[in-house]
């Protein structure tokens, strides 16, 4: 989350790079062929002109503007497929300026995540798990075209967008109206999607109750860890900050740590999913990893 979604849902109802090039495809396979191997496309969900960055790292670099963009993934596997965050709301895109809010960021989606699912054979109702990090607004903005897909939520994220106080936690119902009403099976740990260890949720709480994000073991591009909101780019990633606007600070450092861990033990990478620099060497849809 980019703001705490008490305030962001308000818009929403009026609203070293990684770069893996040597193991895309660029011709997308069509929904319907059988796929014997993992692929992972990348989506762009979104872009966001911060206008104060220090709201994401206290007390540094107060006033200063800077640009996140906000992806979102889809990983087919050969058991099914599953849809990793959603991004700004493809409403966004009829606004050409953006939106601003608060005086204090400026949401821009240039294009609509139900076009580009389309551009690679798919609907949005064939998807069959749907994957959250977290509950905050750049991150649910499409969560409803996704009614048939299984929701995969730590329980305790799942508590506090149902509960009865989900504003204590930034979280607004009306964001997310029809979610509910998805199948859900909600977790207490890491997850095991497809059984076989290539697509893994990992729960690292901090930045909301639930907060997780998503290992990704390719057979020819490598480890990749999707982060959520982890971290929002890469400078903050290295220091270790914390946003002002996070749940818990020492859990939110402490999953950054464990996090450090296991991309080591693993060779892997870390995919910031709002670092515009970084993602800038990251191949988008309809080009594919696998």
């Amino acid at each position: 989350m980019l703001i705490p979604l008490n305030l962001f849902s308000r818009l929403l109802i009026t609203i070293f790079v990684f770069a893996l090039t040597a193991c895309v495809t660029d011709k997308p396979a069509p929904s319907s062929a059988p796929k014997s191997a993992l692929q992972l496309y990348v989506f762009n969900c979104g872009k966001i002109e911060v206008l104060d960055i220090s709201v994401f790292q206290p007390g540094i670099d107060k006033g200063k503007h800077k640009m996140l963009t906000d992806s979102c993934y889809l990983v087919v596997h050969p058991k099914g497929t599953l849809m990793w965050d959603t991004g700004l709301p493809d409403a966004l895109s009829q606004k050409s300026e953006g939106m601003t809010f608060m005086n204090s960021f400026v949401m821009h989606m240039p294009v609509t995540l139900a076009s580009q699912l389309k551009e690679i054979g798919y609907t949005p109702e064939s998807i069959d798990k749907l994957g959250i990090s977290h509950m905050h607004g750049d991150h649910i903005g499409n969560a409803g075209l996704f009614p048939k897909a299984q929701l995969l939520m730590q329980k305790e994220e799942y508590a506090a967008a149902f509960g009865t106080e989900p504003g204590k936690y930034g979280f607004d119902p009306t964001s997310y109206p029809s979610l509910k009403a998805n199948p859900v099976m909600t977790l207490e740990s890491d997850y095991d999607v497809f059984g076989d260890g290539t697509v893994v949720i990992k729960r690292m709480v901090g930045h909301t109750p639930g907060h997780q994000a998503l290992f990704l073991k390719l057979p020819k591009t490598g480890n990749i860890l999707l982060s959520g909101d982890l971290a929002h780019y890469t400078d903050n990633w290295e220091h270790k900050r914390v946003p002002s606007f996070n749940f818990n600070k020492e859990q939110s450092i402490k999953s950054m740590e464990d996090t450090a861990q296991l991309l080591k033990d693993n060779h892997a990478v870390l995919w910031i999913q709002h670092d515009l620099e970084q993602n800038s060497g990251i191949k988008h849809s309809p080009a594919f990893y696998e």
